[in-house]
């Protein structure tokens, strides 16, 4: 329960921070403290759609749970939580993770959606050559590499073999190969989007199959493409599968790569692979809808054996033979092929994707022009010759220093509102990020200029984020609304959740006190025989009644390598889902029960164990849960009785048709 934050707890959102009008009423205050009817209204419309229990759609109903709320978070506040450095820590790190949606253009962001999920639908089979030089190399090594790769082209364009001039001439080690493996000849695979650097997976998708890429400049270099081949994406499946986990240490269960045997022989026998994954498999969120996973496209599980498998399934209803991945043995069974997702379905994750992809730069690009707009921003004239001449022959050795001249590092780099930028901030970062220019052709210039207007919009964006508060009401909001949210939880967390699971003598005497409600039904001590023919159900019968061991009736009825019995000893309650229906719990040896398919089942039952009370140890994660409830209503009252709560009782009366 520690997480399952009540519903007033995640969805009310609070405007204190924003003026009320002079028509807006007081509703109520708390220690004098005003909550207006503006407020009431916003937070009741919001939630009114997603709140299950009707009761709380009345507003007066709605009210109470508001009035409990706003009484929490007084006592919070009063609580000094808010000055926590694990709240302050989490607190920030949302507001660092909401800014993101606030740090974006939507109609670049559309448009490389659109372009993304229509290269999606495609896997595109590519060879490369790759020419090094430095993103930052003078433009004379930068003019070699260019015609050096242009040189390359020309000659496979006249004939010559494109994987032997990559093995000849390109610098990507993977294809000359070494003594161990052999060399890929520049040949990539099939790859879609994402998977390879932007510019890169551009020039693969705009260049026709069996064509040779112009000269595509990446972080690592020049590289021209040759498009192989292109196929649609797989799209998703959707399998069932049946799993038995691996024994632990010092578990008696039967031996699980021996049982999916069984279970497997029974499939191929026409067994009811739906039927036999609810009876057996141990993934209880699967199993009880006939052992149907949510659906999945490649790359998207955590088990590469089990992907394999299910993958290699052609046709509805096929079933794979027992396999072993790292969680357990398997049997899968393909339900359906699904195609490719439909733009509207993908759009969400796709845009989550692009804002943490080389992409964003377009994304970049057009909210740094909003921020030039948005804010005054000033720079010094002559900053680039000031850091060129700080450069000097040993800048890219690790003897080069920061200056230390206080005058030169405390000058203004640039200026935006009021916040200036030092010099000595750049230099640090040049500093950090010079160490990594090791190519031999980095030009000192180049590499001024492209980490000077790196580091500038670093400091734009970041300074627009931590802005963001008094340039967007929306933000503001949505901000406001996790804030109180948070310290709510760290007040629930302190005061009733570790109460709940410490307090072990006040949690025995809510246990004993309300015992009537943690009760067994009746249960029985029995074996279930599950047979997929009737003439082994009537054999299993017949000796279950004579008493004979399982071992012993195993050996009579699975012949010929025929899997017709399989045995489920155990203690089930009245209702268990392994029960056949219709089934009464009495002693002895039952009838057959079947299905209406293939699944004939006979339960022996050894002993009756009547209706009795849970012990704590067997429920305690319920009654835990049950008494924080029972904690939480206790303190509501202490705080009502502790804070003083005024209702303007003219407005209440009023107060739905104000909120209308």
């Amino acid at each position: 329960m520690k997480k399952s934050v009540q519903l007033f707890l995640i969805l009310f959102v609070t405007f204190t921070s924003f003026g009320q009008s002079k028509k807006d009423k007081v509703l109520f205050t708390i220690e004098g403290e005003p909550t207006y009817v503006s407020e009431f209204s916003r937070v009741y419309k919001k939630n009114l759609d997603i709140i299950d229990k009707k009761d709380q759609k009345e507003i007066e109903e709605y009210f109470d749970l508001f009035v409990e709320y706003k009484l929490k978070l007084k006592e919070a506040q009063n609580l000094n939580l808010d000055e926590k450095e694990s709240y302050k820590k989490e607190l920030g790190g949302y507001r660092k993770q909401l800014a993101k949606n606030y740090l974006t253009d939507n109609n670049a962001t559309e448009q490389l959606v659109k372009e993304a999920y229509d290269r999606l639908q495609k896997e595109v089979k590519a060879s490369h050559i790759l020419i090094n030089v430095s993103q930052d190399a003078a433009p004379k090594d930068t003019l070699v590499a260019y015609n050096k790769i242009m040189g390359i082209r020309k000659s496979i364009l006249e004939g010559a073999d494109f994987g032997e001039m990559a093995m000849s001439h390109s610098n990507d080690p993977s294809a000359k190969g070494n003594k161990n493996i052999p060399g890929n000849k520049g040949n990539l695979g099939y790859f879609s989007a994402f998977r390879m650097v932007y510019p890169f997976e551009s020039a693969a998708f705009s260049t026709k199959v069996g064509e040779v890429s112009m000269p595509v400049r990446t972080q690592f270099g020049y590289h021209i493409l040759k498009i192989e081949d292109v196929r649609d994406n797989a799209g998703e499946i959707t399998v069932a599968h049946i799993l038995l986990m691996d024994k632990k240490e010092g578990e008696t269960k039967e031996d699980p790569e021996q049982k999916i045997k069984d279970i497997y022989t029974q499939v191929q026998a026409g067994g009811d692979f739906g039927a036999l994954a609810k009876r057996f498999s141990e993934d209880r969120s699967s199993g009880v809808n006939n052992g149907v996973l949510p659906k999945f496209g490649r790359g998207r599980l955590r088990s590469k054996a089990f992907e394999k498998v299910a993958f290699s399934l052609n046709t509805p209803k096929e079933i794979s033979k027992p396999f072993k991945s790292e969680f357990g043995w398997h049997i899968v069974q393909l339900v359906s092929k699904h195609p490719m997702k439909s733009y509207e379905e993908e759009k969400s994750m796709l845009e989550r994707k692009i804002k943490n992809d080389k992409r964003a730069t377009a994304i970049n690009t057009s909210i740094l022009k909003k921020i030039n707009r948005l804010y005054t921003i000033t720079e010094s004239e002559n900053l680039r010759e000031d850091f060129y001449k700080i450069a000097d022959v040993t800048f890219f050795s690790r003897n080069w220093k920061k200056p230390t001249d206080a005058a030169f590092l405390q000058k203004t780099l640039f200026q935006i509102k009021d916040t200036k930028v030092t010099y000595d901030e750049f230099a640090t970062h040049l500093l950090k990020n010079r160490s990594r220019a090791t190519a031999k052709n980095t030009d000192a210039k180049e590499f001024i200029n492209r980490n000077y207007n790196q580091f500038k919009d670093a400091k734009l964006l970041a300074f627009y984020e931590g802005d963001l508060e008094n340039v967007n009401d929306d933000f503001a909001a949505i901000y406001g609304e996790y804030r109180d949210g948070l310290l709510l939880f760290d007040l629930m967390e302190t005061e009733i959740w570790e109460k709940a699971k410490t307090d072990t003598i006040g949690l025995e005497k809510f246990f004993n006190q309300n015992k009537k409600e943690y009760k067994w039904k009746k249960r029985v001590e029995a074996i279930i025989a599950s047979c997929s023919q009737e003439d082994a159900a009537k054999k299993v019968q017949e000796l279950l009644k004579a008493g004979k061991a399982l071992d012993e009736i195993k050996q009579a009825v699975n012949k010929d390598k025929k899997v017709n019995v399989i045995f489920s000893p155990g203690v089930y309650e009245e209702g268990h889902r392994n029960l056949p229906k219709g089934f009464k719990l009495e002693k002895g040896v039952s009838n057959i029960f079947n299905d209406g398919k293939t699944d004939f089942t006979i339960v022996k039952v050894n002993e009756i164990i009547p209706s009795s009370h849970k012990k704590l140890s067997e429920i305690k994660g319920k009654v835990i849960s049950d008494y924080q409830v029972y904690l939480e209503k206790e303190w509501i009252k202490s705080l009502k009785e502790n804070y003083k709560i005024k209702i303007n009782k003219r407005v209440y009366r009023k107060l739905k048709k104000l909120v209308k």
